[in-house]
């Protein structure tokens, strides 16, 4: 029988076990050049990042005036149709329950390896704990550990991968997966409403199975941040995805302008930015940002995303609103999107070239 990639790329130290010896980072780590360039491509420190407060977008009864909240959704949309990404306040989740999020995530991360690997992800599936799936020896890797989680559809969850170490890691990451739905439906309600369709234009292609997916991550110091990623240059198969930064280390870059531009930390922010299936319902008007995770040779970084995507089998399309004589369609229909985002990214493709008409 064939092995697969997984088990013919043998790794003798993990990216942590590297970190602390301050080894070199093997061949598999190395970034090369790439039609994004490479890991030590110079990035603006000075270029705006938006910042948006979405209690604008909360209710229809929103106590702000309607001038306020109509300058609120321009400045959404001005950000979604350029930069395809922002720094949400006003979310309504306090800063000590983010603090706690951040909390469960390092003591995770710091437990012994043999009580994480009681979480470990089967070869060739994604959930659960360790590094990137290999799909193929001439793969580059990131540097980095994830832990990755269903979180909804309810009745997807797999608790056996759910840490029962910290006590409350279960607990808390469920009061938060609400929370952030919460958020999420907010923000596609006033998206539509950014473009003058009718609120739910964009969340009905969602389905009542909608997916949401958490990625727990950790990203050691490298004695090489010139040469190595903590992720490489990708966009999100998501419709959206919500990150919860570390409080105090940077380390996120978003391609804007063909320029790496760093994403400052805001404690008490939470960063929102669209994913490819976003840029096909709104028919290329929304964008999907290139970004990427840059190492430290210092320090530690740890970030909670949370991806929010259609049912697997829900056809998505551009909303008939946004397709006429004038913008005609742009992508073709398409199901399990995630499917293709994967295989892409592993290949070095662009993922939405392939469904581009």
């Amino acid at each position: 029988m064939a092995l697969l990639a997984e088990e013919v790329v043998s790794l003798s130290k993990s990216v942590q076990e590297m970190s602390v010896d301050g080894d070199e980072p093997p061949s598999h780590y190395i970034v090369k050049d790439s039609f994004i360039g490479s890991a030590d491509d110079p990035s603006p420190s000075l270029c705006p990042f938006p910042i948006l407060d979405i209690s604008h977008f909360s209710s229809p009864s929103s106590s702000f005036p309607e001038t306020e909240v109509d300058k609120e959704l321009e400045k959404l949309k001005l950000a979604l149709s350029s930069s395809g990404c922002f720094q949400a306040i006003g979310h309504g989740i306090s800063s000590s329950f983010l603090d706690k999020v951040r909390d469960v995530t390092k003591q995770f991360f710091a437990l012994p390896e043999t009580e994480k690997q009681k979480y470990a992800r089967a070869v060739n599936e994604s959930e659960g704990y360790g590094s990137d799936r290999i799909v193929s020896d001439k793969q580059v890797l990131d540097w980095s550990h994830r832990l990755t989680l269903r979180v909804f559809p309810e009745d997807k969850r797999r608790f056996n991968l759910w840490p029962e170490n910290p006590y409350d890691f279960r607990d808390i990451m469920d009061e938060y997966a609400l929370k952030i739905k919460v958020v999420t439906d907010a923000v596609f309600k006033a998206m539509a409403r950014s473009l003058n369709l009718e609120e739910n234009s964009f969340l009905n292609q969602f389905g009542d199975q909608a997916l949401m997916q958490a990625r727990f991550n950790f990203y050691p110091s490298c004695s090489r941040p010139d040469l190595v990623l903590g992720v490489k240059p990708h966009t999100d198969r998501s419709g959206i995805t919500v990150l919860l930064q570390d409080r105090e280390v940077e380390g996120l870059q978003v391609l804007v302008d063909d320029k790496w531009v760093k994403v400052p930390v805001i404690p008490h922010a939470l960063v929102i930015n669209l994913g490819d299936q976003m840029q096909i319902m709104s028919n290329g008007i929304f964008k999907s940002p290139v970004h990427r995770v840059v190492t430290n040779l210092e320090k530690l970084r740890i970030s909670v995303a949370l991806f929010n995507e259609p049912e697997p089998e829900n056809e998505i399309r551009a909303v008939d609103g946004l397709v006429d004589e004038n913008r005609p369609r742009l992508y073709r229909n398409v199901k399990n999107y995630g499917a293709i985002n994967y295989e892409c990214y592993q290949k070095g493709m662009i993922p939405l070239d392939t469904v581009r008409i």
